[in-house]
């Protein structure tokens, strides 16, 4: 579900960023590159197609960004030792180790340093 969120909020910030950049601003903005834009929306121009297109995805942007936080909060009251299952296991017993090995023929000895030394 977060992932889905996620993914909705960069869209809606993309698309913020593109309707704030085309509307046009005293330095006229990226709106002078598209054209003739003036007709396409009507007498007034984009002006009030954008700033209503503006305030729409901001209010999606503002719902989407509580509803994350919310989500991810709610997640994180969570931990990971949680989700361990916690089964008793019985512990397996250590090899008996016989109190005095004897010595194979195998085995070397260990070096005698001599006394008067």
């Amino acid at each position: 579900m977060t992932s889905t969120l996620m993914i909705i909020q960069i869209i809606l910030a993309i698309l913020i960023t593109i309707a704030i950049l085309l509307q046009k601003s005293d330095s006229i903005g990226l709106g002078a590159y598209s054209g003739s834009n003036e007709s396409l929306f009507g007498a007034k121009g984009p002006t009030g197609f954008l700033a209503k297109a503006t305030f729409t995805l901001a209010l999606l942007f503002v719902i989407n960004t509580l509803a994350l936080g919310y989500l991810y909060n709610k997640e994180s009251s969570r931990s990971v030792v949680d989700t361990i299952k916690s089964e008793t296991k019985t512990p397996v017993p250590a090899p008996a180790v016989p109190a005095t090995q004897e010595k194979t023929s195998n085995t070397p000895a260990a070096p005698v340093t001599p006394a008067g030394k």
